[in-house]
């Protein structure tokens, strides 16, 4: 990973599972950015964070890169870390970034647990707004970091593409409806219990006069 700006961006797209993905590399074969077709205003407004008024145009990216990123969707989900990236961001996001790459196929990380790995326990908001801001989706695998509880959290993408993402890698996660159902058990038990749910009292027995 280098942070050297480019002389030139080039936009190519390819058909995936999950919708058409943007591909933007640079003169010399290097991913800057990874998105999704709907998300054009989002990418350019990074990629304008990034490089300034330099902006892709339609082109071709390496051949060998469109094999891998057709590889991963097909199923080969190991067969993405050759491609070679590279991104501008503060020396801290390219950290994070960098971070997010160590995190295998078919597992994941909480944000504290991403933050104590790169050192940072106590960063972890810095850490998830990282991770919110990497410009390269998929390749640099921000979908790999899930809640605490290990339920999904946020994604650029969509939540319906992290699920299938990581249900793709085998990646193991709650679902949102089992996150709801935890809360509700946890609220049940601590709700008092009604009038009717209290047990009865013994009523005292009446003596007899005599």
């Amino acid at each position: 990973m280098t942070s050297k700006r480019p002389d030139e961006l080039r936009l190519d797209r390819l058909a995936t599972p999950i919708g058409e993905a943007l591909i933007v590399t640079d003169e010399e074969g290097y991913l800057r950015a990874f998105d999704w077709a709907g998300r054009e205003a989002a990418m350019a407004r990074l990629l304008r964070l990034h490089y300034g008024s330099l902006a892709p145009r339609p082109g071709a990216a390496p051949a060998d890169m469109m094999r891998r990123l057709r590889h991963y969707f097909d199923g080969d989900i190991a067969g993405l870390a050759p491609i070679p990236w590279c991104t501008a961001g503060t020396p801290f996001q390219r950290r994070v970034w960098g971070g997010l790459t160590t995190i295998a196929p078919g597992t994941t990380l909480s944000y504290g647990a991403l933050a104590a790995q790169l050192g940072c326990a106590s960063a972890i908001r810095a850490v998830g707004r990282a991770n919110g801001s990497n410009p390269i989706s998929v390749v640099v695998p921000c979908h790999r970091v899930i809640g605490a509880d290990g339920t999904l959290t946020g994604y650029g993408g969509g939540l319906p593409r992290k699920r299938w993402l990581l249900e793709h890698e085998g990646a193991a996660f709650r679902s949102t409806a089992e996150r709801g159902e935890r809360a509700a058990q946890a609220t049940e038990r601590r709700r008092p219990p009604t009038l009717s749910e209290r047990p009865a009292r013994a009523k005292p027995v009446a003596r007899a006069s005599g």
